[in-house]
């Protein structure tokens, strides 16, 4: 965030395009998170925190109080699945109250914390993979959906540096694609090897004993254990869980929501049906469509989201350390010193 314009690369038009977008005011922002230009669950949290601080930057004197509120109601209903964007509105918001100077800087804090805890995951997650691993993902929680390193793919990348010999199956992630256009890319950028996969092909390829472990990313981590991630997720678990594959969870404790009780309390977000029955792609000299790909006059059930149950889950590595998907293992991250 510069003079109050937030900068943040326009992730509907990769991987095709690279393209930086600014958005000047809160409305625009809370545009770009509703719309996925900006997505993933660090990257949502730390623009709605700019969005926070931008609108106390646009409040007027008169009626501040009330702008504000407004606000911050429309910036938490752009994603209401996503605990990081909660979190951080909270935080700049409180402490903003009649300050926009403590507000931009709180919501850079958030930022900068963001790389950080990011950058920890991966020397946790780092530790549980061995040489010659195939790993598999689903969705994308590489630096794209943070504001560097990620959570999942963030141990991806630090086994890479550290001469592992890994390899990555992709899954591919529909209806957007998030697996195909934005985790393959971020591999194929840092050239680490990988293979775009059918999001229905995961059970074969375990079947085969050809995954040695899979990492996935949050959006909602509950009390008890249960994780909120993109749709697919629990049919993963599921899957890793039949052929005895080791399942992970990587998010910051900013995305565990200790007021959540479990699962049955996560908000799943609903998008627009299009996104089913319609996808963009580039033909082959380069130009960019969008188009039906499903029978004309069908409608579509397009859930964002699905939450895997804790039992399912290995183990959920976090900037504090790793820890058992169960409560009391989770409380006890927030007994510990950052």
């Amino acid at each position: 965030m510069e003079g109050g314009t937030v900068f943040m690369i326009d992730q509907n038009e990769l991987p095709f395009t690279l393209r930086i977008i600014e958005s000047h005011q809160y409305q625009d922002t809370c545009h770009a998170i509703r719309t996925m230009t900006v997505r993933g669950a660090g990257a949502i949290g730390v623009a709605a925190g700019f969005a926070m601080a931008q609108a106390i930057l646009q409040a007027p004197k008169k009626g501040w109080e009330e702008f504000i509120m407004n606000a911050r109601y429309e910036i938490e209903a752009t994603r209401p699945t996503a605990r990081n964007l909660f979190y951080a509105t909270d935080r700049v918001y409180n402490a903003g109250n009649g300050s926009a100077e403590k507000a931009v800087i709180e919501a850079q804090d958030v930022a900068d914390e963001d790389a950080r805890d990011s950058r920890n995951i991966g020397k946790f997650g780092n530790e549980l993979i061995k040489d010659k691993f195939n790993i598999c993902t689903h969705c994308n929680a590489g630096w794209l959906a943070f504001v560097d390193y990620g959570t999942a793919l963030s141990p991806v990348y630090l086994a890479h540096k550290s001469n592992k010999s890994i390899f990555v199956y992709v899954n591919e992630t529909r209806p957007r694609g998030q697996g195909a256009r934005l985790t393959a890319w971020e591999l194929y950028q840092a050239g680490i090897p990988h293979m775009i996969i059918p999001d229905n092909a995961t059970a074969s390829v375990m079947a085969e004993g050809k995954v040695d472990i899979m990492i996935v990313g949050a959006d909602r981590i509950a009390a008890n254990g249960d994780v909120a991630n993109k749709i697919g997720t629990l049919e993963k678990a599921i899957i890793a869980h039949t052929f005895n594959v080791p399942f992970y969870v990587a998010a910051p404790t900013s995305t565990i929501d200790l007021n959540c009780d479990s699962g049955n309390k996560i908000p799943i977000e609903e998008r627009d049906e299009n996104e089913v029955l319609y996808q963009h792609g580039i033909d082959r000299e380069g130009k960019l469509h969008e188009v039906l790909v499903c029978s004309p006059g069908s409608h579509a059930y397009n859930p964002a989201f699905d939450i895997t149950p804790a039992n399912l889950i290995s183990g959920i590595i976090t900037e504090r350390g790793i820890v058992e998907a169960e409560k009391e293992s989770i409380l006890s991250l927030f007994d510990r010193n950052e």
